[in-house]
């Protein structure tokens, strides 16, 4: 149904009660117990997405992460219209995304990282001409995202080379242009940056952050790195076995479960390595720096007391990585 109302446009993306369930044969070890498992089939249902919620409003950039097996490509996949839920409301733009009504698939783009769309044997160029006749793309239109997109990417001198010559990076960013050349209002991005170096992988994400500011573009971005998150997106929604832990401001996740504070200290002299250890927990010392972990309730006692008591150059109060603050998370820690 495409709906007229204003404020179910600007909430882009509405997801309610969302559930998916796979029925797999469970495979029985053995030569005999494989035959038996294809003559008498023992069927298992296994609960991807268990009711799961969230909206998403025009123009936001939202994190969707979680250890592997959480959910979130299958929950990415049903947004797009690949795969039909189990149960559960959905609207992305006022459609229904399983009719896979021609519309609504001018208006989205799905991309996940090392699955070529681009025809291999072929120049770029080639298959994003064949986007143009897909998505029934003006030419003027064509022109104009076409050009854009080559610049922003930097991939003028790519265009006509076979996709098989180019490296990872290079293809990631020929990719991105062939799911953008329609200028898509809602973007599916799955671990985008995987497998790329330090160099295209910041690229890559300046691309995101441009194209999302330009064109007021919804996101909905699945990482591991951490790098991503910190870079793109102030809302992260945090799902493990099916089910959301958290969604809300990435700095409030830090709040919620950020147990430490790190403080690292550069002295000024020698000191007795144990007394910083009654302080707090060391975690790397090498003369003169030392990296010490701290209760977060206590930080600044503790800073008080390393000026007081050691030859301090210089001290810094910092929070823990991202990516231990993650881990607890999926640990169900608090």
């Amino acid at each position: 149904m495409n709906g007229s109302n204003k404020n179910v446009i600007e909430k882009t993306i509405i997801v309610e009660h969302l559930s998916k369930n796979f029925e797999v044969i469970e495979k029985k070890p053995g030569l005999i117990g494989s035959i038996s498992s294809l003559i008498t089939p023992t069927k298992k249902t296994i609960r991807a997405l268990k009711e799961i919620s969230f909206t998403i409003m025009k123009g936001e950039l939202v994190g969707f992460i979680g250890p592997n097996g959480a959910g979130k490509t299958t929950t990415l996949k049903i947004l797009s219209g690949l795969l039909y839920p189990t149960a559960g409301f959905i609207q992305i733009l006022g459609y229904d995304p399983w009719k896979r009504d021609p519309a609504f698939l001018k208006q989205i783009s799905l991309v996940m990282g090392q699955k070529n769309q681009l025809w291999w044997d072929l120049p770029a160029i080639d298959s994003l001409e064949l986007n143009r006749a897909i998505y029934e793309i003006p030419d003027h239109t064509y022109k104009e995202s076409l050009t854009e997109l080559v610049e922003l990417l930097e991939v003028k001198k790519l265009l006509y080379t076979p996709v098989r010559k180019l490296s990872l990076g290079q293809r990631m960013r020929l990719e991105l242009i062939a799911a953008l050349i329609h200028r898509p209002k809602v973007l599916f991005l799955d671990e985008p940056t995987i497998g790329l170096d330090v160099i295209a992988q910041q690229k890559v994400r300046d691309f995101i952050f441009d194209y999302n500011r330009r064109f007021q573009a919804t996101i909905m971005l699945t990482s591991h790195n951490m790098d991503d998150l910190m870079d793109l997106a102030k809302r992260v929604i945090v799902l493990d076995k099916g089910q959301i832990l958290f969604d809300g401001n990435l700095k409030e996740l830090i709040n919620q479960f950020a147990k430490e504070k790190i403080i690292k200290v550069l002295l000024s002299k020698e000191a007795d390595i144990k007394k910083l250890d009654e302080i707090g927990k060391v975690k790397k010392f090498e003369f003169p720096s030392a990296t010490l972990s701290i209760p977060r309730e206590v930080a600044a006692v503790a800073a008080s007391e390393i000026l007081q008591n050691f030859p301090v150059a210089d001290m810094t109060i910092e929070e823990e990585p991202i990516e231990e603050i993650i881990r607890r998370v999926f640990k169900g820690e608090k």
